[in-house]
């Protein structure tokens, strides 16, 4: 772990990041040191800060410290925080502020492959996601919402919780972006309230562009999700799972998730 280029694991308990959760956060996949998806990952966590208005760092110092924190890894997890420092009380932004960051990484834990082969079963998740639409799509550090939505259910067959938000549309999974397939046509909501745009989901926007597929946004019902000839989840550390089961609802092939499946490994 890295601490503003430093080895510790240590911040100050006067860090907004701990405070406030003045901050954002990437989890990334990493090979020998070399992220992988890291234009799609730079460009979120980019436009991240740009929206927190946090200073950003050098791309070059992020890549150099991921190399170091990683380079002893054959496939590693690396996490980037960002915070905006040590702060005295109060909410108020400071005029300037010299930003926390940190820089970790652990060994691959890994999922169960047959995830991504077999697909898996989800549920519905009763906590809602709170609509604001000022930090929309951000991976900012509050993320108590997610956490009560991946704690109600403890059975281990059920994979991910598909999420709603306060109108009753669906918007992703408590760490995941949704897809369905409907007519030949892919589909994700859209992020413009709340959720989590995630590398992986402009991954695989970019990957259907490339195949042809026609891909867009579209807001989204549960008996829409439900009634859709394929559905998958992605994030960047699990790939793309379809969705064998939510509810009674079953699928049993997935030809254009498996396409794009196909697509991002040979990306890769």
């Amino acid at each position: 772990m890295l601490i503003n280029g430093l080895p510790g694991d240590c911040i100050s308990a006067s860090d907004r990041g701990l405070a406030y959760g003045d901050g954002l956060y990437r989890t990334l996949e990493a090979s020998h040191g070399t992220p992988l998806l890291w234009h799609w990952q730079w460009q979120r966590l980019a436009a991240d800060c740009a929206q927190l208005r946090l200073p950003c760092p050098e791309e070059a110092l992020l890549l150099a410290e991921i190399a170091q924190v990683a380079a002893m890894l054959p496939r590693a997890v690396v996490k980037i925080v960002l915070t905006r420092g040590v702060g005295q009380r109060g909410y108020a932004m400071p005029d300037s502020c010299s930003p926390t960051r940190i820089v970790s990484a652990s060994a691959w834990g890994g999922y169960p492959p047959e995830r991504a082969q077999q697909g898996i079963v989800a549920r519905w998740c009763d906590t809602r996601l709170a609509v604001q639409p000022l930090l929309a799509g951000v991976k900012h550090l509050n993320r108590l919402e997610n956490v009560f939505a991946r704690s109600e259910w403890q059975d281990p067959a059920v994979a991910e919780g598909l999420m709603l938000d306060m109108s009753g549309t669906v918007v992703e999974g408590t760490m995941s972006n949704l897809f369905i397939v409907r007519g030949g046509e892919l589909l994700t909501p859209p992020l413009d309230r709340c959720g989590v745009s995630g590398a992986m989901r402009a991954s695989v926007l970019d990957a259907a562009a490339n195949l042809g597929i026609t891909a867009g946004e579209a807001r989204l019902l549960p008996d829409e999700v439900l009634a859709a000839d394929e559905v998958f989840v992605c994030n960047s550390l699990a790939g793309i799972w379809p969705l064998r089961q939510l509810g009674s609802r079953q699928w049993q092939d997935w030809p254009l998730t498996r396409h794009l499946q196909l697509a991002l490994q040979d990306g890769n």
